[in-house]
């Protein structure tokens, strides 16, 4: 009976086994209950038992030349949650533009941002754009106009506050830079922001 009830569990550990991921390129560490675990180019997320959470895709944001010194996106060297939320990208006419799934995998805010930060207790700042036609010219090409906007926002989506302007983003492949954000949240009252070329410190009004 011994010999039947070790062989039993054998099995099951096998079978256990079996289903975790394997032969993968990299495991992140856990961030809110999900680790990033990565197969050539796509990513999946995996829970605390170690199976997926999340399957494998595509569109997660990472950077390989990721430095802890950047405020944004770019400081990112693997998918991670942050308030429930994880940045996913596409890209528009040559341009990556951001947004947010949650725990589901399903999108809950649009790919609207040129760069954002990550999520903290609930809040972030990012750069989102308008682009207005303006008409045609002569050669009958349309023509746009482009506005920037850094702005704080939470969890759900909302902007909560228009922080600054931005000028001078180049909007054409050729030229395109991710646009650095130039604000900062210090905790869950106040958020820093630059104004030419002088940081301010605010309160939140949330």
């Amino acid at each position: 009976m011994k010999k039947i009830t070790t062989l039993i569990a054998a099995f099951i550990y096998m079978g256990l086994s079996a289903q975790l991921p394997d032969s993968l390129d990299y495991v992140s560490p856990f961030h809110e209950g999900f680790a990033a675990i990565q197969k050539e180019n796509k990513w999946a997320f995996v829970d605390d038992t170690g199976n997926i959470a999340i399957d494998y895709r595509d569109d997660f944001y990472w950077n390989t030349d990721a430095k802890a010194s950047y405020n944004d996106i770019r400081a990112m060297a693997y998918p991670q949650f942050s308030s429930g939320r994880c940045v996913v990208q596409k890209i528009v006419d040559g341009i990556p533009m951001f947004g947010f799934i949650d725990t589901t995998g399903q999108l809950v805010i649009e790919h609207n941002f040129l760069n954002v930060a990550p999520f903290q207790n609930g809040l972030t700042t990012g750069i989102i754009f308008e682009k207005v036609f303006r008409g045609k010219n002569e050669f009958k090409l349309d023509i746009y106009e482009f506005k920037f906007h850094e702005v704080l926002m939470d969890a759900d989506g909302n902007i909560i506050e228009f922080l600054n302007r931005r000028h001078n983003i180049q909007m054409t492949k050729r030229r395109y830079n991710i646009p650095e954000i130039r604000s900062k949240i210090l905790n869950g009252n106040l958020i820093a922001v630059e104004k030419d070329n002088h940081w301010e410190i605010k309160k939140l009004d949330l």
